[in-house]
């Protein structure tokens, strides 16, 4: 059986974990790398010779033999309309987190998508780690009973060393913000777990990034899950210096759990009715950008689900209407914080 064929477009950090998953799989073939650096380029070329190297998503969907799968990997701004390009010539799409910085976004990459008859995969690599996994075994085996409360808690550092000068890193446009950027992965765990939110209170403030960001940096949400119980997310990038953690704590009428760590990736609690906590697999270590770390390096699953869905196996493990229901979700967070501003 031939090898399926990907084209990764962005080779900053997450393009190139994104082209070593793809080139260490015996099933998959990387033919192409987009990026409008020229440094970039020349790296790509020295690190995959025999790879196609463009400048613009539109000159590697003119060339001769579109990669099957297209690999959006750049700035947030840019995921929604890349991948509508991608789909236009037929061929399937890998979309970074966040899916788009609106909704309307994600559902003219829904549309598009129908139209063609492709595949949406949306990377959310968190629901992969061992501790992800256990938490959803426990809420789909009914472990806790009823959900109570839960408390979502994202405290990471993101200073000068991340948000660079003349970058897009900050810029509403192409950013759109920490929840999209650092904290969409826990939220979206958060939305797998326990499913949609409703009637959100939520206030922001930019404590440490005036000047740097075009958006506030630290937020308190509060909100009621559709399923029933009450909900919070507490959330900021102004920790001093270095990440702090990222937990989730849980409290059902049968058992209280806490998931914490950097990454939400360690088991600190487990009290829960006639159960005993199995032991769980170390997790993958988090994704090292050097002055800063992000969430855990667990793409090698989400371009092992693309290749399991396109040749029968299985089936996708995030489509595009759940990545659009996290964008949503932020979305409407956003909107109550600028009603509370004005």
């Amino acid at each position: 059986m031939s090898k399926i064929s990907f084209g990764v477009v962005g080779f900053g950090h997450i393009g190139k974990k994104h082209a070593i998953m793809v080139a260490g799989n015996d099933e998959s073939e990387l033919v192409a790398i987009v990026d409008a650096d020229e440094d970039k380029q020349q790296e790509a070329r020295t690190l995959y010779p025999d790879v196609h190297v463009y400048s613009t998503i539109e000159d590697m969907l003119a060339a001769d033999g579109v990669p099957q799968v297209v690999n959006i990997c750049t700035p947030n701004g840019y995921h929604a309309a890349q991948g509508i390009k991608a789909l236009e010539k037929k061929a399937h799409v890998v979309l970074e987190k966040p899916m788009g910085l609106n909704r309307q976004e994600c559902e003219d990459v829904i549309f598009k998508s129908l139209q063609v008859s492709r595949h949406v995969f949306c990377v959310k690599q968190n629901r992969y780690s061992p501790s992800s996994k256990w938490l959803k075994g426990l809420i789909e085996e009914n472990r806790l009973g009823k959900i109570n409360m839960v408390q979502l808690s994202c405290y990471w550092n993101r200073d000068a060393r991340y948000y660079k000068p003349g970058g897009w890193k900050g810029t509403k446009q192409l950013d759109g913000g920490v929840l999209f950027t650092q904290f969409s992965h826990f939220i979206d765990i958060m939305y797998w777990l326990f499913g949609d939110i409703q009637n959100i209170v939520a206030m922001s403030n930019n404590f440490n990034h005036k000047g740097a960001t075009e958006f506030d940096d630290s937020g308190l949400v509060q909100f009621e899950f559709v399923n029933g119980g009450f909900g919070s997310i507490n959330y900021s990038t102004s920790i001093w210096n270095k990440n702090f953690e990222s937990s989730i704590v849980v409290i059902g009428e049968k058992g209280t759990v806490k998931v914490s760590g950097q990454y939400m990736d360690q088991v600190e609690y487990c009290h829960v009715e006639d159960y005993t906590m199995p032991e769980l697999p170390p997790s993958n270590p988090p994704n090292d950008y050097g002055d800063y770390k992000g969430s855990a390096a667990n793409h090698h699953y989400v371009i092992e689900n693309v290749i399991d869905v396109l040749t029968g196996k299985s089936q996708i493990s995030t489509n595009a209407l759940e990545g659009m229901k996290v964008v949503e979700i932020i979305e409407r967070i956003h909107r109550k914080q600028r009603q509370l501003l004005h």
